[in-house]
């Protein structure tokens, strides 16, 4: 299985920069991967596309303000964008500079704090800040916005590049497909009788990074931390029970269940997951997705296909394309069935 599956010609006008006014103004193109054929509506119609008794499941991460800028003691400008934030004051981070800064190197930071070059983990580098993390963050960070987003963040980000139902501080992308939920469609999904649960996954940095082996039986999956509580496993056991559906809200959600139900079922788990999913993987936990538009030879991308089948998946991509959806973070988004022969 190689990389180049999994192109797609994407105009740059195609590429959303802003949300919508309203979270649940969006399209939503329906795949049916056991039918082969897909239908246009609009994000709004998802409480008619779901049946009463089946599991929405999203991921509450809350995304934190991870990119902050400074300079080094030399002059130049530095770009730090946290991965992960550690103990003792520490973090694991992407930094660009003129040059990659050796250990020991002094970082002074908007609003006065500094951060200290302490060694190496591959690619990322480990600081040691002289304040707590997530305070400097708050106070002078910068909200992480996706690289095809060519502007800078603005106040407006800060609420809607987080979900609704964000709680668990630690991500550094969104979960998009949970953006387009509102209060008013978490309302009409109550009312019919679709039930929810939540997941926490951070989304690392490493979600953007992109594959570079064609073969891809030797890319190395990035890692990001997940937990999968008991009450969530029981309430995808129940809707499993009774003949409904779990239907994973993002590519974060289905990486995370899959994870807790890597044994044949459901099991509470928490941990990092490197799990890559990609045409021929057996699914165990998910029913049917919820998801945006990925970029062209993604991770994200192959794992789609892998439930809903390539060639139906680059078709819908292809018709989205030429309808003029949105794609990609704060784009538009797709409800997927499975393709035939799922198993779960």
């Amino acid at each position: 299985m190689r990389r180049s599956d999994f192109a797609y010609d994407l105009p740059g006008d195609r590429i959303a920069q802003a949300p919508l006014a309203e979270r649940s103004a969006g399209r939503l193109l329906h795949v049916d991967g056991a039918a082969g054929r897909w239908s246009d509506h609009r994000f709004r119609d998802l409480p008619d596309l779901l049946a009463p008794g089946d599991l929405l499941v999203f991921n509450d991460t809350r995304v934190i303000p991870a990119r902050i800028f400074g300079h080094k003691d030399t002059g130049g400008r530095v770009e730090i964008l946290i991965e992960r934030v550690g103990p003792d004051q520490e973090a694991v981070a992407q930094v660009r500079a003129s040059k990659p800064p050796r250990p020991g190197t002094l970082i002074a930071l908007e609003g006065g704090a500094r951060a200290e070059v302490i060694g190496r983990e591959d690619d990322l580098f480990r600081l040691a800040f002289d304040c707590p993390v997530f305070a400097c963050l708050q106070d002078h960070g910068h909200m992480p916005l996706p690289p095809y987003i060519r502007r800078p963040d603005d106040a407006a980000d800060r609420e809607r590049y987080q979900t609704v139902f964000a709680r668990e501080p630690g991500a550094v992308a969104a979960p998009t497909a949970g953006l387009h939920f509102d209060a008013e469609l978490l309302a009409r999904l109550g009312e019919r009788g679709v039930e929810t649960a939540q997941v926490t996954l951070h989304v690392g940095a490493g979600t953007f990074q992109p594959v570079r082996v064609e073969d891809l039986s030797h890319h190395t999956m990035h890692a990001e931390r997940a937990r999968v509580s008991e009450s969530v496993c029981a309430a995808a056991r129940a809707a499993r029970a009774r003949g409904n559906r779990v239907v994973a809200v993002g590519t974060t959600v289905v990486r995370s269940l899959e994870s807790a139900a890597a044994g044949g079922e459901f099991a509470p788990w928490e941990g990092e997951t490197r799990l890559f999913i990609r045409p021929g993987y057996e699914f165990r936990a998910v029913d049917a997705m919820i998801t945006n538009f990925h970029l062209p030879e993604s991770t994200l991308l192959m794992l789609v296909c892998a439930f809903a089948g390539t060639g139906l998946v680059l078709d819908a991509y292809r018709h989205a394309v030429s309808e003029h959806y949105r794609f990609f973070s704060y784009g538009d988004a797709m409800l997927l069935l499975p393709a035939a022969g799922h198993k779960p």
